[in-house]
């Protein structure tokens, strides 16, 4: 079975950042000490942003080094908290989603993903990851549902997401599972997809993403063949 595995975004720069916010933080940290007077707000701003840039370098780090996995098979986003799993058999079609606004369509920073079976995948993704899904994502999904919300009639199930549900094909579900579920179902009426990868854990345009899922679909081969290619080239 051939893979490739993709880096996010998200996880770029981390030690540049880190080493940046250090060695700045040391030279404000010299000029403070060898001077008998008290720092200077500038002085002050300078140690603030270097340790701000250290976090953020900190932060970076933590996120896993590649945040995508495809393969002739499946597609994996890969996440610290766990791994979701979309089949190519499962796999109906992906696009980046939106929601329209008078005559305008706003865009949202994500790539939508529509399944075949929604039990198939909530089989294989577990509570914790779930969780953690629903509180990252929920600033994606407000911005499709404000929307549809502009006179104040939002419909409570989509701001607070049930803790019971039953799939099409009849399937009970409970607790988180239920949630996420329910946040699948809410996710498809505004935008029409059943699950979305935001922009900064891909490693390329939004656009260009849902355009390789669709050429994967069809021809699984080609499409890993080819972004290993790119990946080997780009080293």
């Amino acid at each position: 079975m051939h893979k490739v595995s993709l880096r996010a975004q998200a996880n770029r720069h981390s030690i540049e950042f880190m080493l940046a916010g250090a060695i700045c933080l040391a030279i404000v940290m010299v000029f403070v000490t060898l001077r008998s007077t008290p720092p200077t707000i500038l002085e002050l701003a300078f140690a603030a942003a270097a340790i701000c840039s250290i976090l953020l370098g900190f932060l970076k780090s933590q996120q896993p080094f590649f945040s995508i996995e495809l393969s002739t098979e499946a597609l994996h986003y890969v996440h610290k908290y766990g791994v979701m799993r979309v089949s190519n058999s499962n796999f109906h079609s992906s696009g980046v989603p939106f929601v329209t606004q008078g005559v305008e369509n706003l865009e949202l920073n994500a790539v939508g993903i529509k399944l075949n079976s929604i039990d198939e995948f909530l089989a294989e993704l577990t509570p914790r990851l779930a969780g953690k899904l629903l509180i990252e994502q929920r600033h994606i999904f407000l911005q499709a549902v404000k929307i549809h919300c502009e006179n104040g009639n939002c419909p409570s199930e989509w701001l607070i997401e049930e803790t019971s549900y039953q799939s099409p094909a009849g399937r009970n579900y409970s607790g988180l599972m239920a949630m996420f579920a329910n946040r699948m179902q809410n996710l498809k009426t505004v935008t029409g997809y059943d699950l979305i990868l935001p922009a900064n854990v891909l490693d390329r345009d939004i656009w260009q993403f849902a355009n390789i899922l669709n050429h994967w679909k069809s021809n699984p081969e080609k499409v890993v063949k080819d972004l290993h290619d790119q990946v080997a080239t780009a080293k």
